[in-house]
């Protein structure tokens, strides 16, 4: 013959089952980070003292419930350890699922732009960006607090003072262990 389960046996059967569907929600809504790459850069090579990046930052959302407020960005381009130039986008909200494509311009340090303009008449030279703001997510109307951003990436800059290489895009990443720390002026 059966015994009638305890009161509290079932209770805890119950809260346990509650913390589960909880779990499995939160994995299920967590939002994705958005990814940065930058498809195109441009560096005209004239004899000025003060010359001109023109660059191309795209940023997508993979969340399909959860749209992106972004606080202002700032996207710095370092030749060694020398920043060449630093621009700032404002901020801006982006829709869940959707890809912002942001064509800028900024001027650039000519004391630290004539060494990468050397650099890019001999050959190839390696340029660095570096990414840094915060966003939050809104999920369902519900915000959520703000994740800071300091990403850094390496673009292979060729002769002709644009991208070389393969790769359609470059993206911005957090930095490995290995690699070196960018400093950032503001």
């Amino acid at each position: 013959m059966c015994e009638p389960k305890n009161f509290y046996v079932w209770l805890l059967e119950f809260i346990g089952l509650l913390g589960l569907l909880a779990f499995i929600l939160w994995l299920a809504l967590r939002p994705k980070p958005p990814s940065y790459s930058i498809d195109f850069v441009s560096i005209p090579q004239s004899s000025d003292q003060n010359g001109t990046i023109i660059y191309n930052l795209e940023i997508e959302n993979p969340n399909k419930e959860s749209s992106i407020s972004y606080d202002d960005i700032t996207v710095s381009f370092l030749y060694g350890q020398d920043q060449v130039a630093q621009s700032t986008i404002g901020s801006f909200r982006q829709r869940a699922g959707k890809s912002n494509s942001m064509f800028q311009s900024t001027n650039a340090n000519g004391r630290a732009l004539k060494p990468l303009v050397n650099a890019i008449s001999n050959a190839t030279a390696e340029l660095k960006a570096a990414l840094k703001t915060r966003f939050r997510y809104k999920t369902w109307g519900i915000k959520s607090k703000f994740h800071g951003v300091n990403l850094q990436g390496t673009l292979p800059i060729g002769p002709g003072g644009k991208l070389s290489g393969k790769k359609k895009k470059y993206p911005i990443k957090s930095p490995s262990k290995k690699t070196t720390r960018f400093k950032i002026k503001h």
